[in-house]
């Protein structure tokens, strides 16, 4: 560990972690700092961040910038140095999660930010401090408001989100009674065909994963898989959050069965703030007999939604997500940066608008 000088407050500590086994032994700490913030999402968990980082870290890149006050852990920021394209501190969780933010303790807000801000703008003397797929209200956002240098916020991923109730008022909320009548007809069917769920304890979530990722490569074939989704490193890491964040509450396996087999497994991630399914797995045989698998996971997922909180539909705006009638809910990117680096802001914003262009020109000539 390597203490660096910060203008924190008065007895509040900061530090920058950058040894790997000290980011394992951090495990309760940084669970007790998760559940006093309320706007953590289930990817700011320690068991996701450190079973990321196993499969995808880079020796010598860890930056884990931290704040606290006596013995107890109030703010983290859980970042990886990256050079291409430009040099930068990029959240762990990469592309396969869906949200990021850092975390701070609702009882020591201000203070707890004050000093993150500071660590992060120390940070920032060498590099762009590039904040991705942060939901409007976190944690993250306050820092963006307080920061003393450049800044720009710009828009990342959008998200569908519901509320975090059953599955009977989700229907209620449809647009038409016909509409309704349709997912109460999907739900017979379901129970017609004699589909089963069962939780998965956490001694079985491994081979749960296992059957799920082999469903998913099986249900996507010829259709153009996610490919990270095929990796043995992907499947690493997710055997072992899994299991992980089950055992802590963070997470819930589902098996689906048919006729005694197990025809579809599903992982949702959860949290105060959000529920979602994060990744299913299914055998086409469920479509071929006429069973909705998209009413089938969603009541799942809805049954493990804890109110008043959010029951997010993820990334990705698919025609059959909009039939439930989400908010959509658009996340940030936010872009640090010191006067001395104001140039790697410039050209990352540049990026921005030239990936975006292509999107556009892509999007017309389809």
């Amino acid at each position: 560990m390597t203490l660096l000088p910060t203008q924190a407050p008065t007895a509040y500590a900061t530090e920058v972690v950058t040894d790997e086994a000290a980011f394992a032994a951090l495990g309760p700490a940084w669970t007790r700092l998760h559940r006093r913030c309320s706007t953590a999402t289930p990817f700011q968990t320690h068991p996701w961040l450190h079973s990321w980082w196993l499969s995808y870290g880079r020796p010598g890149r860890l930056r884990l910038l931290l704040v606290r006050h006596g013995a107890d852990l109030v703010a983290a920021a859980a970042l990886t140095a990256v050079h291409r394209p430009l040099p930068a501190l990029v959240p762990l969780g990469g592309a396969i999660s869906d949200y990021g933010d850092v975390l701070v303790d609702d009882e020591h807000a201000d203070a707890a930010l004050t000093a993150l801000t500071g660590l992060l703008a120390n940070a920032a003397r060498t590099a762009l401090i590039d904040l991705r797929e942060v939901r409007p209200g976190g944690a993250a956002q306050a820092i963006h408001d307080r920061w003393p240098g450049p800044r720009r916020r710009v828009e990342d991923s959008l998200c569908l989100e519901l509320p975090a109730v059953p599955l009977a008022d989700l229907v209620a909320r449809l647009p038409s009674a016909k509409a309704q009548q349709r997912v109460r007809a999907k739900l017979r069917k379901l129970d017609a065909l004699g589909v089963r769920r069962r939780s998965v304890d956490p001694d079985r979530v491994p081979e749960a994963v296992e059957r799920l990722l082999e469903l998913h490569r099986l249900q996507w074939q010829g259709r153009g898989v996610t490919g990270e989704h095929l990796r043995p490193r992907f499947r690493d890491h997710l055997v072992r959050a899994a299991q992980a964040m089950v055992c802590s509450g963070d997470a819930v396996v589902t098996e689906f069965l048919l006729d005694g087999e197990v025809v579809a497994v599903d992982l949702t991630l959860c949290s105060p703030l959000l529920t979602g399914g994060y990744l299913y797995g299914a055998h086409p045989c469920l479509r071929e007999r006429k069973a909705d698998v998209a009413v089938m996971l969603l009541d799942a997922c809805a049954g493990q939604a804890r109110g008043p909180g959010t029951l997010s539909l993820l990334r990705g705006d698919e025609p059959y997500k909009r039939h439930w009638r989400p908010e959509p809910v658009v996340s940030r990117r936010l872009l640090l940066a010191r006067r001395r680096t104001a140039p790697l802001l410039a050209s990352a914003l540049a990026g921005v608008t030239a990936r975006r262009a292509a999107k556009e020109l892509l999007r017309r000539r389809r």
